[in-house]
């Protein structure tokens, strides 16, 4: 597997459409514009290789201040339970550690039991529900955090504030 960061400057018409298609095939009820989140001079957007240079699979955050919010994790369904997505985090978490990144955030739909469990695997703990968040069917979005030690980029130890509900 090859991950790549995705950056405006070098960025082919080609490959931004690619992770278009993805961000249309995995987020269906939302609008996502590859070339509009990487002209954002905060974004760090990364994407996934599979088979002779095929994406698969692509992270966008946005990287302010002291903190790295994940905005969209997307895997193409062929590619799924192959560690796309496993990788891309962790990708993203090198990075975090190496710009002294403090926080990593994401929100992830309280439905989505496989990457609760991977963020979870990967040092996230669960900090709060945001009931309703999803406007295309108003499931809650379930909020991950995972702390860094800014100097060291050392994982800190952390707990979950709520509990979810099975």
């Amino acid at each position: 597997m090859r991950i790549e960061l995705l950056r405006r400057e070098d960025a082919s018409p080609a490959r931004m459409a690619s992770v278009d298609a993805i961000a249309a095939e995995c987020f269906p009820e939302t609008t996502f514009s590859t070339a509009e989140e990487i002209a954002r001079p905060w974004v760090r957007a990364w994407t996934a290789s599979l088979e002779a240079e095929r994406l698969v699979g692509f992270l966008v955050a946005w990287h302010v201040a002291d903190e790295l919010h994940v905005l969209h994790v997307a895997t193409i369904g062929a590619a799924r339970r192959r560690g796309v997505g496993r990788a891309l985090m962790e990708e993203a978490a090198r990075y975090a550690r190496t710009s002294h990144v403090r926080l990593l955030l994401l929100e992830v739909r309280r439905s989505n039991h496989g990457a609760v469990a991977l963020y979870r695997q990967l040092g996230f703990s669960i900090f709060g529900v945001r009931k309703g968040y999803y406007a295309d069917n108003g499931e809650d979005a379930v909020e991950m955090l995972l702390a860094l030690d800014p100097t060291t980029g050392e994982a800190l130890p952390g707990r979950d504030e709520i509990a979810l509900e099975a």
